[in-house]
């Protein structure tokens, strides 16, 4: 039986291949997100012109997922900030997105541009790796110093909130977490 939890960043079990996998979108919640992209479409990215070189430098980092089975690398990438799947738990393969590539070092989170209505927080898109979508998603620091990453269609209020908190461990071949 497989096993999943959440939308961004936690981890099911598949038993297909014996490994924890990257958690895939949940029943209703997944419902609900289907139903207002094919209804409004994913459109609203903002122009880098808008985004401002410096980045909040404790967003900059590694970040464990809630579960400890992820870690994704956040990045400065040119004038935006971005983020790549850098450490997974798994068991046989290292796991493969929809299109049958690795998940190590795929990027995952693209376009974060600082938000003009909320201070310290950026706006950009996180993919799904197993069916390819895009989907919003907000990042910002809490006051505890973990990472707050919230996926959504449309608007915030349709979505999930995940806390990934600071990666202090090490990375093995094929990005495989211990």
């Amino acid at each position: 039986m497989r096993r999943t939890t959440g939308m961004t960043g936690r981890i099911g079990q598949g038993p297909e291949t014996g490994r924890v996998r990257p958690h895939r979108t949940p029943g209703i919640l997944a419902r609900v997100l289907l139903a207002l992209v094919a209804g409004m479409g994913m459109g609203g990215a903002r122009s880098p012109a808008h985004a401002t070189p410096a980045a909040t430098p404790s967003i900059i980092g590694e970040w464990e997922t809630k579960d400890h089975d992820g870690v994704f690398r956040v990045m400065q990438c040119g004038t935006e900030i971005c983020g790549d799947l850098v450490g997974l738990s798994y068991t046989k393969d290292v796991p493969k997105d929809h299109n049958g590539h690795s998940e190590c070092g795929l990027r995952m989170l693209t376009g974060f541009t600082p938000d003009q209505g909320e201070a310290g927080h950026w706006n950009g898109h996180i993919l799904d790796p197993d069916s390819g979508h895009v989907y919003h998603a907000k990042i910002w620091i809490a006051p505890s110093g973990a990472l707050k990453l919230r996926g959504f269609v449309g608007v915030p209020l349709f979505g999930e909130t995940e806390t990934w908190t600071p990666f202090t461990g090490k990375i093995g071949p094929e990005c495989r977490l211990p």
